[in-house]
């Protein structure tokens, strides 16, 4: 059969997109470019906060209008995982749910629905499923995602996640550089560390992080794909970031110096009531250690605005926090009630309109800063991975910014993509810098 995927969400949703590709065409399923040549519709959607979901019924609407009536509609993901019966009342036209948990048999499923059998189970008994590792091929450009682990045990008022995915599951270490050497035979320049807290890793697999954890990992990684000039890590949890991780990330010039602290807010009052690390002070001597150790680090965080209860003081406090602080980046969201979270059962709950205002001013501040903190690369000469060319503008990212998230690097020149360039920095925005390669004689 003929395949197109749709993804939604996440660089996990990514990842794992991918991997169901991979076993399809294993199978000898084949993939196409557009639905309307697919015989099954592969949709892997986000149930992640309330506008995701939004999203993911938005276009599971739009495909399903469009479907023939001999086409075949699969919604995966996280919605399936935990919105099945709605989807089916919400879009007749599905033909089959996949949650999170089960995806690895995504061919069985097919092979199901040829028999007239509409579902699988969404819980997989298989614990390996949620972390399953298939074979990796890179996907356009010299940037990859690789999944180190799945679910998460952190207990975040506001999360669902736990809810959809369960505990923190970690991908065997053969199995993750396994990953990692694929995708460096097949050119991937940098790979990107991914879970919902990458610093816990290998507590899952040993009940404990730490040498055995994370660091082993980035060790054996870095042995096992010299060819790989950049090895980043995202989604640190800030009480998991050792002093251990701080000295490697500043030892070895292949892992970037950044890193991103979801913090979620500035205020140890609303962090209490969001069931996070709630003592500031921690976060301000991890800062400082972190830039001390490399004064170069570029660092990003993530907060949520209007939480229950969160009263214009503590949004103050929160704003006053990323002044002192000046995070490189900083992504903001607006509180989403999540169903089943202990916060959509607190009191207090802020009026969208306020939220709205925050959020404004939150971000508002946030390009303040950050345009001060792109201005102080001036002049400074950096390797910078060219991700795309046409008409005379090269496109691509420096250590500072991550794939997708974060800002590019402009240069007037039509350079190679995949390759990396050395280039100095002229010009800075709010997001993007502006560069110039340097021609060494």
């Amino acid at each position: 059969m003929r395949f197109h995927i749709t993804t939604l969400g996440c660089s996990k949703n990514s990842v794992d997109s991918e991997m169901m590709a991979e076993l399809l065409r294993q199978a000898g399923h084949t993939p196409v470019a557009k639905p309307h040549r697919a015989d099954v519709l592969l949709v892997n959607t986000c149930a992640f906060i309330e506008p995701a979901r939004a999203e993911s019924y938005a276009v599971l609407s739009e495909i399903a209008a469009q479907k023939r009536p001999r086409q075949r509609l699969v919604v995966a993901g996280c919605l399936a995982q935990r919105y099945g019966e709605e989807i089916r009342a919400r879009i007749p036209e599905m033909d089959a749910l996949i949650g999170t948990r089960s995806w690895p048999q995504i061919v069985t499923l097919l092979e199901r629905l040829e028999q007239g059998i509409e579902r699988l189970p969404l819980s997989s008994p298989e614990r390996d499923d949620l972390v399953a590792s298939v074979r990796r091929h890179a996907s356009a450009g010299p940037s990859a995602y690789l999944k180190i682990a799945d679910g998460c045990d952190a207990a975040c008022s506001f999360c669902a996640i736990p809810l959809i995915k369960g505990p923190q599951r970690d991908k065997p270490l053969a199995d993750v550089v396994r990953e990692a050497q694929e995708l460096a035979s097949e050119g991937v320049r940098e790979i990107v560390l991914i879970a919902q807290d990458t610093t816990a890793y290998g507590r899952d697999l040993s009940g404990s992080a730490g040498e055995g954890g994370l660091l082993g990992l980035l060790d054996a990684i870095l042995d096992a794909a010299p060819q790989v000039d950049w090895l980043r890590v995202l989604y640190a949890y800030p009480q998991h970031v050792s002093s251990a991780l701080i000295e490697r990330m500043a030892s070895h010039p292949r892992i970037c110096r950044y890193l991103d602290l979801p913090l979620q807010h500035g205020h140890p009052d609303v962090l209490r009531r969001m069931r996070r690390p709630h003592d500031i002070d921690t976060v301000y001597r991890l800062i400082e250690a972190l830039r001390e150790a490399m004064p170069d680090i570029a660092l990003r965080s993530s907060f949520i605005v209007g939480f229950p209860g969160e009263t214009e003081e503590e949004f103050e406090a929160l704003l006053s926090f990323m002044q002192e602080i000046t995070f490189d980046k900083v992504g903001v969201f607006a509180y989403s009630a999540e169903e089943g979270t202990p916060a959509a059962a607190l009191p207090g709950h802020v009026a969208p309109e306020m939220i709205a205002e925050r959020h404004e001013r939150a971000m508002l501040l946030q390009q303040e800063i950050s345009l001060r903190r792109n201005q102080a690369q001036l002049g400074r000469e950096l390797p910078i991975l060219i991700e795309g060319v046409g008409e005379g503008l090269s496109v691509g990212r420096s250590y500072r910014d991550a794939p997708e998230i974060d800002g590019l690097v402009l240069i007037p020149a039509e350079l190679s993509v995949g390759e990396f360039t050395l280039a100095r920095i002229v010009s800075a925005e709010e997001y993007d810098l502006i560069a110039e390669p340097v021609n060494r004689a």
